[in-house]
């Protein structure tokens, strides 16, 4: 499993325009194989904080994520509204060991 974390710094007057353009990624993005989770927070002491936890099967799934239409157009409409570029750190999963604690 190979676990993406990514945060997203956004302008305050887009906070609103983010959360939905970026519910609409979440939402088609649980339903792309080898996708295991994608969860997306907000910062409580930061409301223009978000960190994005994009959890996927294996490295070519997660690559895979990054060629969808629905990611595409994510990137491009939510890009104008960031503070700074989106920070993506890619992680490996130590524990769980058991694919079933997944």
């Amino acid at each position: 499993m190979i676990v993406t974390a990514v945060t997203v710094y956004v302008k305050v007057e887009h906070i609103k325009d983010f959360i939905e353009a970026t519910r609409k990624n979440h939402e088609a993005s649980v339903k792309e194989p080898g996708n295991m989770r994608f969860d997306v927070l907000q910062c409580k002491d930061e409301p223009g904080r978000f960190l994005l936890y994009e959890a996927y099967e294996s490295e070519a799934a997660s690559k895979a994520h990054k060629d969808t239409s629905h990611y595409l157009l994510w990137r491009e409409t939510v890009e104008p509204w960031m503070t700074r570029p989106r920070q993506g750190v890619a992680h490996s999963v130590v524990y769980p060991t058991e694919r079933s604690m997944w």
